[in-house]
């Protein structure tokens, strides 16, 4: 990858391109954001968090042009590129309220007269981030870094360049958050000369990264793949339960890790379950994403259509049956809404991260079954439980090892609430008081 290059997914027409910096450009950037960084961390708390609040008004203001940038250059449905802009607004009102305070000395009863603990940045984050979500996934590490007093150095994914270079013209100059543009060769420079790494991308590349930053000693924050359980016991209620789950596995055209992956039913509900989820997904329409009527967005890499059609011939090869969808359509940047049933363990879908389209229907025989299919995955991130039952649902809630649990609700995320997975999901936490102090030294303080 020697370039950027964004395009119009629906159209192909190239909107976008600049060639990437060699790392002598790259290296100057980072001295000169080294020093900025420097000047910003001896900032007051609010004067920082007054800087950011000036950047969320800007955002505020471009929302409407962002969006249909985001639309064109990912291919989501403009509705869906509407929410994005919206949290994003939200996630730096909620840290410019909050970071003050978390992030204010704490006093802690010692024999010392005085003893604190300080919430002090690490210095320059380097951060390698996705396509699917271009705005959000930057601002949700960089905004609690930038409160704690770090300096952000994001490399964009290749083909969301354009939006990238918009949302970054909006911050000040003296904002110490600027964009990489770096070819993949010169990562493993940028992660070494620098003081932390944000990812969030596929497991294989975390793992990559993960090893270049152990090697170099520099903390780091993995926000990987997904593939959540969706779990609908006997007495949930169906309706909702099925309304839910096609909304979770379809959103955004499936390209999201912490979207409803393998919908697990226990054997007395499932026909029924089915019948419910099958006329929501009917209902699914391809096409423009521009369009108000379309409701499954485009795939945004040219090859996804493909592989979802190689996960399908292999989960039919191995006894699921095609419920819906299921056929490559020639020529289409989508690939249709496709529900699978009685998938087996051994199933590609199964084991893997499914970035498309597909649901996979998992029967279990009873509570425990349920349970065990579901853990029985390289991911963590999320899953979720449809019960009336709800000690019942708390008590299974504690068996999943997952980073979240939602109870009669989809897996999403909350500003309010960590985020972060365990097992090939990765390690670290993002949002909440949690995720502001991942890339900070809680330092120590003692006076005799």
């Amino acid at each position: 990858m020697n370039q950027f290059i964004s395009q119009n997914i629906y159209s192909r027409q190239i909107l976008w391109q600049r060639p990437c910096n060699d790392w002598h450009q790259g290296e100057k950037q980072l001295s000169t954001l080294r020093q900025l960084q420097k000047t910003w961390e001896y900032l007051p708390v609010t004067e920082r968090t007054e800087k950011l609040s000036i950047f969320a008004e800007k955002l505020f203001n471009e929302k409407e042009n962002l969006s249909q940038m985001i639309c064109e250059e990912v291919g989501r449905c403009l509705s869906e590129c509407r929410a994005e802009l919206d949290k994003s607004i939200d996630l730096i009102r909620y840290y410019s309220h909050l970071a003050p305070e978390l992030l204010s000395r704490k006093t802690i009863a010692t024999q010392a007269r005085l003893s604190q603990v300080a919430f002090e940045p690490l210095g320059t984050v380097f951060a390698v981030m996705p396509w699917n979500y271009p705005v959000w996934q930057i601002l949700r590490f960089a905004i609690p870094a930038l409160c704690a007093g770090n300096a952000c150095w994001v490399k964009p994914a290749p083909t969301v360049g354009r939006i990238s270079e918009a949302l970054f013209n909006l911050m000040d100059d003296d904002l110490p958050c600027k964009l990489a543009w770096l070819s993949h060769q010169d990562v493993p420079q940028a992660i070494s000369s620098c003081d932390a790494l944000a990812f969030t991308g596929s497991a294989q590349t975390g793992k990559h990264l993960a090893a270049i930053a152990g090697a170099n000693l520099k903390k780091c924050v993995l926000e990987l793949g997904g593939s959540n359980a969706f779990i609908v016991l006997s007495d949930a209620d169906l309706k909702v339960a099925a309304a839910d789950a096609c909304h979770s596995r379809f959103r955004d055209a499936g390209q999201s890790c912490n979207a409803a992956k393998r919908i697990i039913l226990v054997d007395e509900i499932a026909d029924k379950f089915l019948e419910y989820f099958l006329s929501n997904c009917r209902k699914l329409t391809a096409g423009n994403p521009q369009d108000s009527s379309t409701s499954l967005a485009l795939l945004h890499l040219p090859q996804a259509p493909s592989q979802m059609q190689s996960l399908v011939d292999d989960a039919i090869s191995k006894g699921a049956k095609c419920l819906l969808g299921g056929q490559l359509i020639a020529g289409q940047s989508y690939y249709p809404a496709t529900v699978l049933d009685k998938v087996s363990q051994n199933a590609r879908v199964a084991q893997e991260e499914v970035f498309g389209p597909i649901a996979s229907i998992m029967r279990a025989k009873n509570i425990e079954h349920a349970i065990e299919l579901s853990n029985d995955t390289p991911f963590g991130l999320g899953a979720c439980i449809y019960s009336a039952n709800i000690d019942r649902a708390w008590d299974i809630a504690r068996k999943l090892n997952v980073g979240s649990v939602f109870i009669n609700r989809h897996t999403s995320s909350d500003l309010r609430l960590p985020f972060g997975g365990v097992k090939a999901s990765g390690f670290g936490r993002e949002l909440s008081e949690f995720g502001l102090y991942e890339f900070v030294n809680v330092k120590t303080y003692w006076q005799k």
